[in-house]
């Protein structure tokens, strides 16, 4: 919960788990792992589903579409996979070589973004048939994580240049945020569009308006911090960080706890749609 208090350890991975996402009705959790599977797991801890498809290479990020109905992962095996929530494999799309980092569906559901770490150091759009519609490119460095705006029109990627990079859908650069000392590795919009939350190796999260403004340096962690996301109403910030811990802070800076329990490194981390809840 957000007051601290430790619900449930979710085991049954053979290795690390580099990323997970509540459904948006907050009843099922999946999470993404280096033993190549996704699993699907009820919030009380019953293990679900597990979805192979990955026969060699681990599973860097998850994300649920909007209506719940289905799934997309990405792996270092360079593809995007897409799936209904029962397991079934709907759509496998050739990414990249060699690594796909990051996933995001848009907000209507229609389209995924995907982030990569290649000689083409790209974001790709997608149509949910497979059909690739764009191409974002920033100065050749990777990119890591990336994010659609919650109206669809702006998507932002945590890139490797130590920046963030703030596209139009049509593949206009709107702008590059410049503020971190080291790379990037997550990017998050808050609930209402209005700002943007950037976690970096620098062991810093930054909070910006969407024009460049840079609001707010939140520092604290000892370690990069690996992942970064707002609560539903926009008022709390969790990010996860390679120092074992995560922390909760108010948009204002403020920090308002710190949860120790994880053994290793924390690589990602979500709210519940609920808001009390993290995983």
């Amino acid at each position: 919960r957000v007051d601290g208090t430790l619900l449930k350890t979710l085991s049954g991975h053979s290795r690390g788990v580099n990323g997970v996402t509540f459904s948006p009705d907050g009843k099922t959790i999946a999470s993404a792992s280096s033993d190549k599977t996704v699993k699907l797991w009820s919030v009380d801890g019953t293990l679900l589903k597990t979805l192979p498809g990955y026969s060699s290479k681990e599973v860097i990020a998850v994300n649920f579409s909007s209506d719940g109905k289905m799934i997309a992962s990405v792996s270092r095996d360079n593809t995007v996979k897409l799936w209904r929530v029962d397991g079934t494999l709907l759509k496998s799309f050739p990414g990249y070589s060699p690594w796909v980092h990051g996933v995001s569906f848009s907000p209507d559901g229609k389209t995924i973004a995907s982030a990569s770490e290649t000689e083409n150091n790209s974001v790709k759009l997608w149509r949910t048939d497979g059909t690739l519609l764009k191409t974002l490119t920033g100065n050749g460095s990777w990119f890591w994580d990336v994010s659609y705006s919650p109206n669809g029109k702006t998507i932002a990627a945590a890139s490797g240049d130590n920046t963030v990079k703030l596209w139009k859908v049509d593949g206009t650069l709107l702008k590059t945020l410049t503020d971190h000392s080291q790379p990037l590795r997550g990017v998050s919009f808050s609930p209402d569009g209005k700002m943007i939350a950037s976690a970096s190796d620098d062991k810093t999260v930054k909070l910006w308006k969407v024009d460049g403004t840079l609001l707010k340096t939140l520092g604290g962690h000892s370690e990069g911090v690996s992942d970064v996301t707002f609560s539903p109403d926009g008022q709390t910030i969790a990010s996860a960080s390679e120092d074992k811990t995560v922390k909760l802070w108010k948009v204002d800076g403020t920090l308002l706890k710190t949860l120790d329990g994880h053994s290793e490194g924390v690589n990602g981390v979500t709210f519940g749609p609920d808001g009390q809840t993290i995983a």
